[in-house]
């Protein structure tokens, strides 16, 4: 299990709920939160076997943008 951290532009609750069926949608992912504290709203994904491009592909499809800052 790895933990992908992101920059993203998810800065809501309502965000939040626009992502989450994307998000939960997708397998590989066993857990996700944003940190809407941070000023760059970190998204961590915690997954197995998928890498950043695919994680950033569910964002994009569901209309938003990350920016992969650790792996």
């Amino acid at each position: 299990m790895k933990t992908l951290k992101f920059k993203s532009n998810i800065k809501c609750g309502g965000c939040i709920a626009t992502v989450t069926p994307f998000l939960n949608a997708k397998e590989g992912i066993s857990k996700w939160d944003v940190d809407l504290a941070s000023p760059d709203k970190i998204l961590s994904i915690d997954t197995a076997n998928l890498n950043s491009e695919e994680i950033i592909e569910v964002l994009k499809n569901a209309g938003y943008k990350a920016e992969l800052i650790s792996n």
